[in-house]
């Protein structure tokens, strides 16, 4: 079974959305997430994921000195900030960025609930897609 950790800044949303598509969508892969700092579990990816039938609320946001220890396949950064700060990972790990829109920054310029909840929904179902490509999806 393939190793896979999904790294974002604070393991608050795309991160915790890649997580639960992969447990979701591939129970071939083993994946975990966590984050460069902790921000906690953002409640609109909550949301989100739960429309989709994938349950995160009780997910933790978690930082990478927190995961138990063991080599990954794949080290997938989500975001820019992790991508130039993604600390080493010893072993074969292969690290690949797969940066997506960030769905908290784009929302608080929304003042419409409905439009902001749609920036959430949009990387969603970006991430989703990449999901389900893997491994090719992390060839490219």
């Amino acid at each position: 079974m393939k190793k896979i950790l999904f790294l974002c800044t604070g393991n608050s949303c795309r991160s915790q959305m890649a997580e639960g598509w992969a447990r979701h969508l591939r129970p071939d892969l083993a994946a975990f997430s966590a984050g460069i700092e902790k921000h906690g579990i953002n409640p609109y990816a909550v949301r989100v994921m739960a429309e989709e039938g994938v349950d995160i609320s009780a997910n933790d946001s978690k930082l990478v000195t927190e995961l138990p220890e063991m080599e990954f396949d794949y080290v997938v950064t989500l975001c820019g900030h992790a991508n130039e700060t993604c600390p080493f990972f010893p072993g074969s790990a292969k690290r690949v960025h797969k940066g997506f829109d960030d769905p908290p920054a784009l929302a608080k310029e929304l003042e419409d609930e409905e439009a902001r909840i749609d920036v959430y929904r949009r990387v969603r179902d970006e991430i989703r897609e990449m999901v389900k490509g893997i491994p090719a999806s992390l060839e490219e």
